[in-house]
Parts: C-alpha cells; sequence; structure tokens
C-alpha cells in the first residue's frame, strides 16, 4: 500500500514538472518586461512587485525616496501605502519609516554610511496588507556606461570593465 502511494505521488510531481516546463513564461501585465535596465523617472530603482509599481531612488541627503508609477510610468500620488525600508550592514541594520511629502515617500531617517549594504523593501498597500517585499544591494556608484547609480539598474548585463 505505502508503495503504490509513493508511485502515485512520484507520478503526480513528475506529470507537474513536465508540464510545468511545457508551458512558456508569459504574464501579461501590461506593460514591457526589460527590468535589467529600465530606470524610473527620477532616476532610480523600478520595483515591479508591487502594484502599481514604484520607483526606489536614493536623494543627494541621503534620503530615500519611493515614487508611485500608473501603467504609462508617470508618478501618481501615494495613497494608504506604507514603507519600510531596511538597509545596512547585517550587524546593524538600520530600520527607515516613510512620510508623505507630495507625490512622493521620503524617508525621515538617511541611511548608513557604507556601499553595497543589503536592502529590503516592503510596501503594504495599506496597514493591515502583506507586504510585497524586494531584496537588493544598495549599490551607489555610477555605473560608467549609463551614469545611472548601479542600484537603479538592477542585475543589468553589458560590457564595461568593473566589477559589481
Amino acid at each position: 500500500m505505502k508503495s503504490t502511494i509513493l508511485t502515485l505521488g512520484l507520478l503526480v510531481a513528475s506529470l507537474s514538472f513536465s508540464n510545468a516546463a511545457d508551458k512558456k513564461h508569459d504574464h501579461d501585465h501590461d506593460h514591457d518586461h526589460k527590468h535589467e535596465a529600465e530606470v524610473g523617472p527620477t532616476g532610480g530603482r523600478i520595483l515591479h512587485e508591487v502594484d502599481p509599481h514604484a520607483e526606489f531612488f536614493v536623494n543627494k541627503d541621503k534620503k530615500i525616496e519611493i515614487r508611485f508609477l500608473n501603467d504609462k510610468d508617470k508618478v501618481v500620488a501615494p495613497t494608504t501605502q506604507v514603507v519600510t525600508v531596511t538597509t545596512g550592514t547585517r550587524k546593524k541594520p538600520v530600520k527607515l519609516t516613510f512620510v508623505k511629502d507630495g507625490e512622493k515617500l521620503v524617508s525621515e531617517q538617511t541611511i548608513p554610511d557604507g556601499n553595497n549594504n543589503p536592502t529590503v523593501v516592503q510596501i503594504r498597500s495599506n496597514a493591515e496588507a502583506k507586504a510585497v517585499t524586494e531584496k537588493f544591494n544598495l549599490n551607489l556608484d555610477k555605473c560608467p556606461t549609463s551614469g545611472h547609480p548601479e542600484y537603479a539598474l538592477g542585475d543589468h548585463s553589458h560590457d564595461h570593465d568593473h566589477k559589481h
């Protein structure tokens, strides 16, 4: 009996993997999926997992700005969204909170010193909603090819001679 159940389970699992492999990755969200080198209207990183999409930008005062974007990548004012960002070294992470400033949210705190710090962005559509999380390293260096900050470019791949 146990071997029959085990065999049946393996058969179902193999069929599931086979079916998933046959399907092409097709998820049309009414926008192009050129994520790697796409930057936001301010030159920041586009966060595609949240709806509406958001732009993550570090300003000259070392504060983070979050702008929400409509399906035409135009800025729309935040409504009930709640954003937190945790960044810094793993031994000394800093949690940033945000306040509304016109058509954007701005962190109340500055980012910690250092470069390439692990960063976790959590965005909730409202205080009770489940958070959408994006993780990346906050590399503040400028890309020599595009001139944009490395964090804004995501996992881009183009020919230039510097390490990521």
